[in-house]
């Protein structure tokens, strides 16, 4: 499993609203174990935390490239991280 944690470019709320449909049907389609927003000041969406059910970085990489908020230039910066889960 691998979990990638990204961050919104400032006002990107716009983009993020935008493309919240395509966004939630890739989710829907995928192998996520989790997803959600990450939040910041007055909890606005800043960002997302997504668990993926992948074997490789490499497939991770490949996941979060089309994802359809990446694609619309949403992302200050994506962290892509091994996760092994013990709970839940």
């Amino acid at each position: 499993m691998f979990a990638l944690m990204s961050t919104d470019k400032d006002g990107g709320l716009e983009i993020r609203i935008a493309n919240r449909e395509k966004h939630l049907a890739y989710l829907e389609a995928s192998p996520v174990v989790l997803a959600g927003p990450l939040l910041g000041k007055n909890d606005e969406m800043s960002g997302s935390l997504i668990v993926l059910d992948v074997a490789t970085r490499a497939e991770a990489e490949a996941w979060a490239a089309e994802d359809p908020y990446a694609k619309a230039g949403l992302f200050a910066k994506v962290r892509i991280e091994h996760f092994k889960k013990v709970i839940g």
